[in-house]
């Protein structure tokens, strides 16, 4: 690896919380952040997380003890909020002695959170300034700001007006940004407003290591920012949060679901919480037949606005050299600008 002493200097606080080479968290994408390039992030320096989406807690543990045969190199937990189980989900990682976990999905439940800290470092992802205040007061650990500019379940603000919002203002918590990061310059740019670290998805999800279907990573390869577009929101009453994806057959197949769903609703079928869980259990099965079977016309190819970033398929390792080498060139130069 390449000697990179500026940006270790300004992620120092970040690579020490995670006990990894580099501050460069994997975000954690469902079917794609699994056992393999979990490992592989882990093993090239970076901190992988794994995705346990929707998967039942003997799931989850054979997913960690799988990941655990790969590498001996830290890695997190990623929990939805909104799983029926999250109690036995947090079980399972206190039983395997997983050493953080990043709670996702909504502002998390004080049980939850409190469950965590008794095991592990907890992340919490933070929407703006308040909440990132609230979040740490309640106990987190460290926070993520994730800009609207990520793949998947995005929020409504980018993060270049995140970063200025929230990292001048906290500047002793432990911040990670997240949303449109594909270049060593960007990296060089957040570590310097004050954040620990970053956190990335649309790189590693077209990685060789990725399992990910290879039509879904030739899609990524064609894409430009603009392809990846955020999902529109037909009906207040189905207050589904907005996902970013490449668009094709299957963004339109989404608004014409939403469409269905409202009518069920308007005809006294469907109760409204069953009816927001039937929209996002949409969403997984469309994004496992974009991931796993390579449906790339109607599944659901989340996506970043970096995808246009995307030039190769290549090893998780030279991904990670490519930015932090990147990050150290744009801070040297930066360091060379001053003046004397």
């Amino acid at each position: 690896m390449s000697a990179t002493p500026y940006l270790d200097r300004l992620t120092a606080r970040g690579r020490g919380f995670l006990g990894s080479r580099h501050a460069i968290l994997g975000g954690a994408m469902t079917w794609v952040s699994e056992r393999n390039l979990v490992a592989a992030i882990s093993n090239a320096g970076g901190f992988g997380v794994i995705a346990s989406g929707a998967m039942a807690p003997d799931m989850l543990a054979c997913e960690i003890e799988a990941t655990r045969a790969l590498t001996n190199r830290p890695f997190g937990v990623n929990l939805i909020t909104l799983h029926p189980r999250l109690a036995d989900l947090i079980a399972v990682c206190a039983e395997a002695k997983v050493s953080h976990v990043v709670l996702a999905g909504g502002l998390p439940p004080a049980p939850a959170m409190a469950a965590v800290k008794q095991f592990a470092h907890l992340l919490c992802f933070a929407p703006n300034l308040a909440v990132a205040r609230k979040l740490l007061r309640s106990g987190a650990d460290a926070l993520i700001i994730e800009g609207s500019e990520a793949g998947g379940h995005i929020g409504p603000v980018s993060l270049a007006v995140l970063a200025q919002e929230i990292l001048p203002a906290l500047p002793e918590a432990i911040i990670f940004a997240a949303g449109g990061i594909g270049h060593g310059a960007g990296i060089a740019a957040l570590v310097e407003m004050g954040a620990a670290g970053v956190q990335l998805g649309t790189l590693f999800a077209a990685a060789e290591e990725s399992v990910a279907h290879p039509a879904f990573k030739q899609a990524f390869l064609r894409a430009a920012a603009r392809d990846a577009v955020a999902s529109v929101q037909l009906d207040p009453r189905l207050p589904v949060i907005p996902v970013r994806a490449l668009r094709n057959a299957g963004t339109e197949a989404f608004v014409a679901k939403q469409r269905e769903v409202a009518e069920r609703l308007d005809r006294g079928e469907i109760e409204p919480a069953h009816a927001s869980l039937e929209i996002e259990h949409y969403w997984a099965g469309a994004l496992r037949r974009a991931v796993i079977d390579g449906d790339v016309e109607t599944g659901s190819l989340m996506a970043g606005q970096s995808v246009g970033m995307v030039k190769a398929i290549e090893p998780v390792a030279a991904i990670i050299e490519r930015l932090v080498t990147g990050a150290e060139a744009a801070l040297a130069r930066a360091r060379v600008a001053e003046p004397a």
